[in-house]
């Protein structure tokens, strides 16, 4: 795992999404299946996740990857998470417009305030970049050293889910590790 990229590079590309996603909503090319919602996944770490949203896009990964990103949000406490978790959608166009968004799970907060994002990803380098740029917009709104997250190569998402098991990858961060899945 790397830091963010330099603010410039991150906020050009978040421009870039942005205007590319623009023009697949207005194609209706980006979906909410509801399938998935209501969820809960148990994370290595103890901790559990509900599902409050997907969002995808057609495509089929050549390079399917899993991205996992985690953060807490500064000054969102009580019901301040449900209006979070309402309004979010509005954040969907600084993230599906990047070359190789497959999918998202949108993961409400756990019981140690932290949100996540389960990724399906076509291409490491492709996830990657997209965490080193996202990681400049939640910044603005996280608590300082609470962004990170992991790209997990070669797996296809419900690949994981369905085998949590499976070793993924290595690492000794196991907050982003899934353990248990319906």
């Amino acid at each position: 795992m790397s830091g963010p990229l330099p603010r410039s590079v991150a906020w050009r590309a978040t421009a870039r999404c942005m205007a590319r996603s623009l023009v697949l909503l207005a194609r209706r090319q980006v979906v909410w299946p509801r399938g998935t919602v209501g969820w809960y996944l148990t994370f290595a770490d103890g901790t559990v996740g509900r599902v409050y949203r997907e969002t995808a896009v057609a495509l089929e990964p050549k390079e399917p990857c899993v991205l996992v990103v985690t953060f807490r949000l500064r000054w969102v406490r009580g019901q301040g998470h449900a209006v979070f978790e309402r309004e979010s959608v509005l954040n969907t166009p600084l993230f599906v417009g990047y070359d190789g968004f497959v999918s998202k799970l949108w993961l409400a907060h756990d019981d140690r305030g932290r949100y996540r994002g389960l990724y399906e990803w076509d291409g490491a380098e492709q996830a990657e970049y997209y965490a080193r740029s996202l990681w400049r917009v939640l910044e603005l709104v996280s608590e300082p050293g609470s962004i990170d997250y992991r790209v997990v190569p070669d797996v296809r998402r419900d690949t994981l889910l369905a085998d949590p098991d499976r070793d993924t990858a290595a690492g000794t961060h196991p907050w982003w590790r899934v353990v248990e899945a319906p």
